[in-house]
Parts: structure tokens; sequence; C-alpha cells
């Protein structure tokens, strides 16, 4: 990670206090969790944020072991437990499985969300902000979702392995989705470094990160994972079309809109191939997964709608959607 961030309240100073202090099995002493006043706060989710990335690529300076020190893994779980069951409850009543996918289908006649704003009234400056929320994940995009691939056999296996070398450039490196995001962020000025902005990206955009990580890292929410990531592939399509040209009026250019051209294509294959090939065969050889599945889009689109509405919010009143402004970037 090439920037610097620091805590946002007790839980996320407990976990860096803890973890900067040296390698693990030094007797240090984690105070007992909660409770949880807010499971969508800042301090909570940058201390999850912060957990899971040790399963993921670390932290500067931090000993690895820490990975799987049992004190941190317990107040780990405390927090999933506390953001899991807020998703819940804002999800609830999870539709059937063939509803909420076909939900997923139907474009809305009038749209609202950020890529409708940025294509209709955004300024470079919301699309560099855009582009900054949206670092966290797509500069390691995929990573999160293929902890699931082991955990799912047979068909469902495989057809998910083929959508994930796409992701991964197809064999090719240099068009790994996460290098041309990163050739994205190049285009309009900002650093593409992994997690050089982790301080300026509020709350709403690390629980969209930390509810993939939470579904791939457990087997148990297997079939969440799967209805999450269906939920990105079967959407982005048409949104990522819209970006694409929002991009190019404020003046990304070629590296500055690749990102998103390619997913117009490449997530209209995927739609198809996640549907079919993933959860129908997922749910033929599995069929308890059903309910789990459902609940994955629901829970994306709880995590989704909060991200938008933060943006939104903010946009409209004239605010920075960060928890800081940007630096002018170059024109």
């Amino acid at each position: 990670m090439s920037g610097l961030f620091g805590p946002r309240g007790p839980l996320s100073e407990a976990v860096l206090g803890l973890v900067t202090a040296g390698p693990p099995g030094a007797g240090r002493l984690l105070a007992p969790p909660g409770p949880f006043t807010d499971p969508w706060g800042e301090d909570h989710q940058l201390a999850l944020y912060l957990c899971y990335e040790l399963h993921d690529r670390g932290l500067p300076g931090v000993h690895p072991g820490w990975e799987w020190e049992p004190e941190l893994l317990a107040l780990r779980r405390a927090l999933e437990r506390s953001f899991l069951a807020a998703v819940r409850a804002e999800a609830e009543p999870v539709r059937p499985l063939s509803d909420a996918l076909g939900r997923l289908l139907v474009e809305p006649s009038e749209g609202t969300g950020p890529s409708h704003f940025l294509l209709a009234e955004g300024e470079r400056r919301h699309a560099r902000e855009y582009l900054v929320h949206r670092s966290v994940y797509h500069l390691k995009e995929a990573d999160p979702q293929v902890w699931v691939l082991p955990r799912i056999h047979g068909p469902a296996q495989a057809v998910l392995m083929a959508i994930a070398y796409d992701e991964y450039g197809a064999g090719r490196p240099e068009r790994a989705h996460a290098l041309l995001f990163a050739r994205m962020m190049a285009a309009f000025g900002l650093d593409p470094g992994y997690g050089h902005y982790l301080d300026l990206v509020p709350a709403p955009s690390l629980a969209a990160v930390n509810l993939m990580m939470l579904f791939g890292l457990h087997r148990a929410l297997r079939g969440a994972a799967v209805g999450q990531f269906a939920t990105i592939e079967v959407t982005s399509s048409p949104g990522a079309a819209r970006l694409a040209d929002a991009l190019e009026r404020l003046g990304g250019g070629p590296d500055g809109t690749l990102f998103y051209r390619e997913h117009v294509e490449a997530d209209a294959v995927h739609e198809q191939l996640v549907r079919r090939g993933v959860i129908e065969e997922l749910v033929a050889a599995e069929p308890e997964l059903e309910p789990d599945i459902a609940f994955g889009v629901a829970a994306a689109e709880v995590v989704d709608g909060r991200f938008a509405d933060h943006l939104l919010g903010h946009w409209r009143a004239g605010r920075t959607s960060l928890r800081s402004p940007l630096p002018d970037g170059r024109p």
C-alpha cells in the first residue's frame, strides 16, 4: 500500500496499534470488543478492512504472521458478525432467487445512480472522486471473489474460473482489469498506487469491499459470494457504457476510458455465463445454496445503494464525497 492512513476511532486504532507494534506472540492483549454502536460507521469499516487486508496484500510494516493470529481473528469475527447482522437487517425480506435475478436484468427507465449523474452533469472533479472510491476494489479486481473457487465444484467452478481468467487479462497481463484501472487513474491525474487513497475513502466504499471479503473468506457464505459476484456481472455492462461515455466527455482519452469500454463487452458475456453456467449449475448441484445466493444479491444491492446515496447526496449538495478534498489534478 502506497499511501498513509490513520485510525478513525477506537476499533481501527486498536487494530493498528496491535499489528504495528511488532510480530505476533509478544504477549500483547487486545481489549475485548464491543458493543458495536455503528457497524456501517468509519471506525468499524476501516477496522474490518485492515483485518481483511492482512489476507490480501498485507499492511506496510506489518509482520505477515498477524494474518492468522487468534486474538486478531477473534476481533475480526466480532466485527464481521455485527456487519453481517446489519446487512441482513436491511436486506430482508430476501426475494426468491428467480425474482432477484430477474430484477437485475431490468434497467430502470429513469436511472438516478452515479453513472447517470456523471454522464448527464458530472464534472471532472466528480469523475476523479469516483475513481478514488472505486480504487479500493478495482486495483485488486476479482481477488475477493476467487476465494470461492475451491469451495464450489463441477461445472460451476469451471465457468467461474473462466470468468476470473478474463478479469486477470485472459493470459495477457497488460490487460488485467486492475492494471487497466490503474492506467485510467493516471489518465485523470491520480496516483494509481495500491491503497494510496485509503485515508480519503469513506465507510460506504469500504463496506462494498468488506462485503466481498466477508463472503469470500467463509465457506459457509459461498452461496452469498456467488450472488454478490453475479450482481456485479449482470448489472455492470450498461453502467460501464455510461461511465465510458462520461469519462470520454470529461477528457479521459483512450487510457481514461479503456477500463470501462472493456467491461461493456466482457460483462455482457459474463452475465450469461454467471447466470447459466455458475448459478444454475451450482443450484442443481447444491440446491440448499439457493437462498444464500439470493441473499448475496440482496446484500450487494444494500451496500451498492448506500454507496450511491452517499455519492449523490454529497455531490448534489456541492460537497466532496471523500473524507477530504482531492488536490487539483492536471488538465
